[in-house]
């Protein structure tokens, strides 16, 4: 499975928020926020606390796909 993250991203600019301010809201450390930028798996707790920073659900932040063989 390969996810991807475009969908936070995308809510960050319409929030008029930067990745610093998420990653410093949710206590996030920066090796995390690297990992989501490409577009690597997480853990469920960093998800759920972004979920609660937003104020959405997991499936507004992200897509997940089968891989491509």
């Amino acid at each position: 499975m390969a996810v991807s993250y475009n969908k936070l991203w995308k809510m960050l600019i319409d929030k008029g928020m930067t990745k610093t301010d998420l990653r410093l809201k949710t206590d996030m450390s920066t090796s995390t926020l690297a990992k989501m930028s490409k577009n690597e798996i997480v853990s469920m707790d960093i998800m759920l606390r972004i979920c609660e920073v937003l104020d959405c659900n997991v499936g507004d932040i992200m897509d997940v796909t089968k891989k491509e063989e």
